[in-house]
């Protein structure tokens, strides 16, 4: 069993430290081969290091094992366990609360950052706190218990997926949390004992594809998603990588694997910033966006794709087109636009339908982008296992990335000598 194993490993690594430990000393009892003239005197330098580094391995190591038993005692087996899960994007933060075994929530949750933000010390005072308020006063089992039962009687197990790289340290900096990003500390949320918040004895921070790369393991592939190319389902090789690549307030991608060798282990979801990539024009009209973006952001060389392909990103190219066309503005548009804050990608979009308007020239643009972009990323996995197309702006827009002459899939297809490759790839995009 794994604890058997760890157990093992826990001997072993004592067993070799206390070794490592005698030597060291029975070699500085005995060290006139190296100190000078051979006189048997002195202290040999590697005797000494060799001692430092044990001491300094067996105090690590003791150290470790009194974290991790601090980390097993705050999990108390009498009271009554819960589980948030959390989805914090650039532009909301949605919270579930859950039953352990239970699939469907006891109550869910969307709070807009923005606004949550402004007045709050931390981030979760400004959307955790208020999540659990809501609880107390919604819940039923809560409910019947009131507040000073359920702090004595209950405690959290969080999980949050979060739009940025997760250090080893359980904390993440979303560069699209707020005006200047802002950041989110699993291990903080653990020890705050501020009214509610102290319910939560556990909050693991993972990358928010990771959440939606396993996501897609659980699909119904008969309601949730579309094929984007015909035969896509009946191509999908089980032992082959998988890719997602999803557009919301960012661009957010992920990759999964499966071992040859223990299949029954299943997929092993691992993130990537592939959103930060170079975004590169595909015509005369977008190296014009490129340069604006270069102008816009002060960056000399490069802009990410995520500054084109997702919500922020299709604002971006509205900016541009209607800098470059004036005469096409949409005053009543413009003005929504201008007063939307970090909605401004939803009011084109919203827009996008008026045939030759401004904001539906930004979509395909932007689709266009999005496509290449997730071509890109199948050219890099080759995921015959499934390339799956997600985030809020897939079914939001999917007029132009469904079918071969769509903006998305002309794009997506364009890969020249590996055409063939492209075409081999089962690809959805997934509407839930």
């Amino acid at each position: 069993s794994r604890l058997k194993r760890k157990e093992v490993g826990n001997i072993v690594c004592a067993t070799s430290l206390f070794f490592l430990v005698v030597v060291s000393i029975s070699i500085m009892s005995h060290s006139s081969w190296c100190t000078a003239g051979g006189s048997g005197k002195g202290v040999c330098p590697f005797s000494v290091a060799l001692f430092a580094g044990s001491a300094f391995s067996y105090l690590n190591y003791v150290r470790l094992r009194s974290k991790s038993a601090v980390a097993k005692c705050c999990i108390d087996e009498h009271k009554q366990t819960y589980i948030i899960a959390g989805d914090i994007g650039g532009t909301n933060s949605r919270f579930a609360l859950h039953r352990p075994g239970q699939k469907d929530p006891l109550l869910v949750h969307i709070y807009p950052n923005e606004e949550a933000l402004k007045t709050a010390p931390t981030y979760h005072h400004a959307t955790l706190m208020p999540f659990l308020k809501k609880c107390l006063a919604e819940v039923d089992e809560w409910k019947a218990l009131g507040e000073k039962e359920v702090l004595s009687q209950i405690q959290i197990v969080g999980c949050l997926a979060t739009a940025g790289p997760v250090t080893t340290n359980n904390d993440v900096f979303m560069v699209n949390l707020g005006e200047n990003g802002g950041s989110i500390d699993g291990n903080e949320i653990e020890q705050c004992q501020d009214g509610l918040l102290s319910l939560v004895v556990r909050c693991k921070l993972v990358n928010d594809f990771v959440g939606q790369g396993y996501g897609v393991l659980d699909l119904d592939y008969d309601k949730e998603v579309i094929e984007l190319l015909p035969g896509s389902k009946a191509k999908m090789n089980d032992l082959a990588p998988i890719c997602c690549v999803g557009a919301g307030t960012g661009l957010g991608e992920c990759f999964l694997t499966k071992s040859s060798l223990a299949t029954k282990l299943g997929y092993e979801c691992y993130p990537s910033e592939g959103g930060h990539a170079d975004y590169v024009p595909r015509g005369p009209l977008e190296v014009e966006l490129l340069d604006y973006l270069k102008r816009k952001f002060s960056s000399d060389h490069r802009i990410s794709v995520e500054r084109v392909v997702s919500g922020r990103g299709l604002a971006n190219v509205y900016e541009f087109l209607a800098q470059k066309f004036p005469t096409k503005v949409v005053k009543s548009v413009h003005e929504e636009f201008l007063n939307a804050g970090d909605q401004q990608g939803r009011v084109i979009g919203v827009n996008s339908s008026t045939e030759g308007s401004l904001a539906q020239q930004a979509v395909q643009i932007m689709c266009a982008a999005y496509g290449s972009e997730v071509g890109n990323a199948a050219l890099k996995f080759i995921p015959t296992g499934g390339m799956f197309v997600t985030g809020g702006l897939a079914p939001k827009n999917i007029g132009m990335i469904q079918g071969e002459d769509s903006p998305f899939m002309k794009a997506y297809l364009d890969k020249g000598r590996m055409n063939g490759l492209i075409e081999s790839v089962p690809i959805f995009a997934v509407m839930n």
